[in-house]
């Protein structure tokens, strides 16, 4: 409040004001921008073009979401504006910026054996128990299949853990006909995922030292998986919104960690396709931190020791 206001004259100044210096402007670096800043209007209009892209919800609060993960891509190409962005992607009939878009949203966070307990699961409970059912159902001297999908494998190191896990409890020579397929939204996470090379920090995440020395061969200053446990897997592109039908069926979904950025009603959707995609007595693991509550009740969760999963009612 001025104390030079109606009513409050004790203290008025005659004096000439003193001149106003003007404030010297910062000149930006050489060869440094400074960083584009996302309207309101824009992050509306991103925010849409991204869920009709991956289904990825991007709430409004999360505009520095879209400053730093797309703001390299407004560099690269010389883009003076988040619209001006927006229509270049839209006109572009290659879709490379598309998928490059998509690329920088995702998010690839992953470790080898991630929490541990689902690989202790499947390990000591859910192959056992599965192969148990599966042995009795196939005709005599068949393999006993065993197909198991990661939902959203980003750059590989789930599904990799899980072909570790089954080739050392099932050994080399065994008669199941295996069948695991990771499938994620970014083509470049799954571009890394089929070359399985990964460097040392994605190497000291998860990984024990043992399986390094077993499983790995150093590339340089990088490792890359055994062509033995290569070989177990397949990778394809694959979005979460699409129908699942090319897909078949699974004895085992992995689907952690990404329907957490969909609403809603698309995880409602997501689920129920997996639960058309999971054979009736399969088994599905999600996130440590995630439930089914109120999402897909022809799921019913069961408790193994310390861990969560789900099958079919």
């Amino acid at each position: 409040m001025s104390l030079t206001t109606p009513g409050n004259f004790s203290s008025v100044n005659t004096k000439e004001p003193a001149a106003s210096v003007p404030k010297a402007v910062p000149k930006p670096f050489p060869g440094i921008r400074n960083a584009v800043k996302i309207a309101p209007a824009e992050v509306q209009l991103f925010s849409k073009y991204i869920y009709g892209l991956c289904g990825i919800n991007i709430e409004a609060s999360k505009a520095y979401l879209l400053e730093t993960r797309l703001g390299k891509l407004l560099e690269s190409e010389k883009c003076d504006s988040f619209t001006t962005f927006y229509y270049k992607a839209k006109a572009d009939s290659s879709k490379l910026l598309e998928k490059q878009i998509i690329d920088a949203i995702t998010t690839n966070e992953t470790l080898f054996f991630r929490d541990a307990s689902p690989f202790d699961l499947l390990k000591h409970k859910i192959i056992p128990e599965m192969i148990d059912h599966r042995s009795t159902s196939v005709p005599k001297g068949s393999p006993v299949p065993i197909r198991i999908w990661s939902a959203a494998c980003s750059t590989g190191q789930e599904i990799y853990s899980i072909a570790i896990v089954l080739r050392e409890l099932l050994g080399p020579n065994h008669n199941y006909s295996i069948k695991l397929l990771g499938t994620d939204i970014s083509d470049t996470a799954i571009k890394q995922a089929s070359y399985g090379v990964y460097n040392k920090f994605e190497i000291e995440r998860g990984l024990p030292r043992e399986k390094l020395q077993r499983y790995f061969t150093t590339q340089g200053e990088s490792w890359k998986i055994s062509d033995e446990i290569r070989a177990m897997a397949t990778f394809r592109k694959f979005n979460l919104m699409e129908s699942f039908s090319s897909l078949g069926k699974f004895d085992i979904i992995f689907c952690r960690n990404v329907a957490i950025y969909f609403i809603l009603e698309d995880r409602i959707k997501v689920f129920n396709k997996v639960a058309d995609s999971l054979e009736m007595d399969g088994y599905l693991m999600i996130g440590a931190t995630e439930s089914l509550t109120g999402v897909c009740p022809r799921f019913i969760p069961k408790r193994h020791l310390k861990s969560i999963f789900y099958q079919l009612r």
